[in-house]
């Protein structure tokens, strides 16, 4: 399944990814810093939902109490979550 969520307080404007079961492939970032998040999304592409969380939530960018990273924690989260109900 396609899931797009849209982060918060951060630059880019949506992160696309595919989730299958638990696991999360090709995240696409739309806006922001292109080399950066294309590493991350290579980084973790393959990687399950709790692997992801684990690895990124949290993390901060400069003075704001969220990342990308930590935005594409919540997204994977979320996705999960919204499979599980549909």
């Amino acid at each position: 399944m396609r899931y797009t969520y849209k982060p918060k307080g951060v630059c880019p404007m949506e992160i696309k990814f595919n989730i299958n079961g638990d696991k999360i492939t090709d995240i696409r970032f739309t806006g922001g810093c292109n080399g950066n998040l294309k590493a991350i999304s290579k980084l973790v592409d393959g990687w399950t939902v709790d692997q992801i969380e684990s690895a990124l939530k949290g993390n901060t960018c400069g003075m704001r109490k969220t990342s990308c990273a930590d935005q594409l924690a919540k997204a994977v989260r979320a996705a999960a979550i919204e499979t599980q109900v549909s």
